[in-house]
């Protein structure tokens, strides 16, 4: 399901304007981003969790010249669903 649609389900099912329900949706993706950004995480009960997940230094290898490069540690945005959403994916998808 991509943004645009799901912009029209819930237009339809609210009665909202897609272009009022568009400002919405990328006003909550901007706030959940800024909110990662500044390190906070993201708690959405019922839904899941935006987590900010700390990745160590590491040693990788770059096969096509035969060479070892350092990845530095860094931090990278992780999402969580919550149990009761886990619980209904797993009795409704085929």
């Amino acid at each position: 399901m991509t943004k645009a649609e799901i912009v029209a389900e819930i237009a339809n099912k609210t009665g909202i304007e897609k272009v009022a329900v568009q400002a919405t949706v990328e006003a909550f993706m901007e706030a959940v981003k800024d909110s990662m950004v500044k390190g906070e995480n993201v708690y959405l009960r019922g839904f899941g969790s935006f987590t900010i997940k700390r990745r160590a230094e590491k040693t990788g290898r770059n096969i096509s010249k035969n060479t070892t490069i350092i990845i530095p540690a860094h931090n990278i945005p992780s999402f969580k669903p919550a149990k009761t959403f886990v619980n209904q994916v797993k009795t409704t998808v085929k």
